[in-house]
């Protein structure tokens, strides 16, 4: 009987569409690469805001950077649910009930006037719209749309994030500088709102969905059934990875990439070059070139998982990251100078390098149950961001500079690069639900 419906089922299956026009998956990976583009004008003003926070409301830079901290630990927390919520709700849903929360989050800080409504609105709102499309959305599309060239994908999308900070950062430093910070928070809205429409309309949740195979793939891949409990499924792939040494060593690994990037870089980086004189769009403008060089540095890190051992790039990437940090406070200066120049395009290209290579990792280790790893692995990711972005604010009210973070961001980046070179090797990826790895 079950060999009789099998055969029912090949029979009646969309054959794998053969034809020379482009894939369907390329628009669905181009629709969530301008969905990441449009979300990402939130993760651009958070620096920003510091000092104007600061002034208007006399609230210390430990406070503000507690509700960055809420926001960026929250943003990686709530992505394993998110991803498990995908496989039950589908990515339409999700993605598009993600992006009206960060609209409503960002939209209300206009009228806050305590510490405490700046932790609900931007730690809270914001940080669980975010974390729901963090880089697991760009993980779930990647494995459900693309059987070749994964790496080359991940990269594609992760650098959605720094062409969004590109594009937003010149615009919301002027708007800070120009007028208030209240007409940045309002375009973070609004450039949230503004992706809904393409998410609902374009986005397919799977192949299936229209009838083709995903991109690279021989045969027609059914929709697999919805997945109930999603949060029930998140917390038992967690407890089951937690038994394998290798995600213990990408989840510390990827908690240092966090803490040297989106904590220390992306939340403190523009305080303190103002704190040596240098005007605030000047570096903005210098955060947002950093985001050119990430496009190039993430694709090409992509194409290169693709070709050789992720465990050797990230070594390399981590240990080059921490050579830059410890040269970071010499650099600073009221004006922008060559070495600053060049310190921006070799962090710029190694900004989150890091991304494919691990996405790659989880999925040689873990499986189908790969986006909700990496879900947990980013969660790992934005606990140390949010740690160094609350420090980093408590160091500078303690000590009046930011040098003694940068400094240890370094160090702390030739560790990762030493944790990287251990995780061991599986050779075959495991099949099916997550198998125990090492």
């Amino acid at each position: 009987m079950t060999q009789t419906t099998d055969a029912a089922a090949a029979a009646t299956a969309p054959e794998p569409t053969r034809s020379r026009r482009i894939h369907r998956a390329w628009f669905v990976a181009a629709v969530t690469f301008v969905t990441i583009i449009g979300a990402a004008a939130f993760r651009s003003l958070p620096g920003l805001l510091i000092d104007p926070l600061h002034e208007e409301f006399g609230w210390s830079h430990g406070t503000i950077g507690a509700a960055v901290s809420i926001n960026l630990a929250l943003y990686g927390l709530t992505a394993p649910f998110a991803a498990a919520l995908m496989d039950r709700f589908g990515i339409r849903r999700i993605v598009a009930g993600a992006l009206t929360v960060i609209a409503i989050g960002s939209g209300l800080t206009v009228w806050m006037t305590a510490a405490w409504q700046l932790l609900l609105c931007w730690g809270l709102l914001v940080g669980l719209g975010s974390g729901s499309m963090a880089l697991a959305f760009a993980a779930t599309v990647t494995n459900r749309w693309f059987t070749t060239r994964r790496g080359l994908v991940t990269g594609i999308l992760t650098a959605a994030s720094a062409s969004g900070q590109l594009i937003f950062l010149p615009l919301l430093s002027w708007m800070v500088e120009a007028h208030d910070w209240r007409p940045a928070a309002v375009t973070v809205a609004l450039a949230a709102l503004a992706v809904v429409p393409f998410v609902w309309l374009l986005l397919r949740d799977h192949p299936a969905d229209v009838g083709i195979a995903p991109y690279g793939a021989e045969e027609f891949v059914p929709k697999p059934e919805p997945v109930t409990g999603a949060a029930r499924r998140a917390v038992t792939v967690l407890f089951k990875a937690a038994r394998t040494g290798p995600f213990w060593l990408l989840a510390g690994t990827f908690a240092i990439c966090g803490a040297s990037t989106n904590g220390l870089v992306q939340t403190h980086f523009v305080p303190a070059a103002h704190d040596h004189g240098m005007p605030v769009t000047a570096a903005a403008s210098l955060l947002a070139v950093i985001g050119v060089f990430d496009v190039v540095g993430t694709v090409a890190s992509g194409w290169f998982t693709d070709r050789y051992e992720p465990r050797r790039l990230l070594a390399v990437y981590y240990a080059l990251r921490g050579i830059s940090l410890l040269f970071l406070p010499m650099l600073l200066a009221p004006s922008v100078r060559p070495p600053m120049l060049f310190f921006i395009v070799f962090y710029g290209l190694d900004w989150v390098a890091t991304v494919p290579p691990t996405v790659a990792l989880c999925r040689e280790q873990y499986g189908e149950d790969s986006a909700i790893v990496f879900g947990w692995v980013l969660a790992s990711h934005q606990v140390g961001a949010a740690l160094v972005a609350f420090l980093g604010g408590v160091v500078r009210d303690v000590f009046g500079t930011y040098d003694m973070i940068w400094y240890a961001s370094g160090a702390l980046c030739a560790a990762a690069a030493l944790m990287a070179l251990v995780i061991r090797r599986r050779t075959v990826p495991p099949v099916g639900r997550l198998a125990v790895a090492g």
